[in-house]
């Protein structure tokens, strides 16, 4: 069974730093790209950012890019979202997603973790 867990989630100011993580299961993590999304209240789910098999490409959505980095380690299965300098745009449910910017669809994807941006 696929299982993707993330954790890290809070509150935090407008500033801030947060670290997100996500655990996998269930499947060969080297072999899939990886992806995290958010979704805001009342919104559709926004991907974020991905990252190859490797680690070796990332991509960033325009709204996330030069404050948030992606990064994985194959050999603990996980996969991570360093969130630096946070707006209050940032509040939403951030769920990590089997696959890349296209292929995540359809695909496996865990509950997320809530991150509120507010002083």
């Amino acid at each position: 069974e696929v299982r993707l867990v993330e954790s890290g989630g809070g509150l935090v100011q407008p500033g801030g730093s947060l670290r997100l993580s996500c655990t996998a299961s269930g499947f060969t993590f080297s072999a899939y790209g990886m992806s995290w999304l958010r979704q805001a209240p009342g919104k559709g789910p926004e991907w974020i950012s991905d990252i190859g098999t490797d680690g070796g490409r990332a991509n960033y959505a325009e709204s996330v890019k030069d404050r948030f980095t992606i990064t994985r380690d194959n050999a603990k299965n996980t996969v991570d979202l360093q969130m630096n300098n946070l707006k209050p745009e940032d509040t939403a449910l951030y769920i990590c997603a089997r696959g890349g910017r296209i292929t995540y669809v359809g695909n496996s994807r865990g509950q997320g973790t809530q991150v509120n941006v507010s002083s």
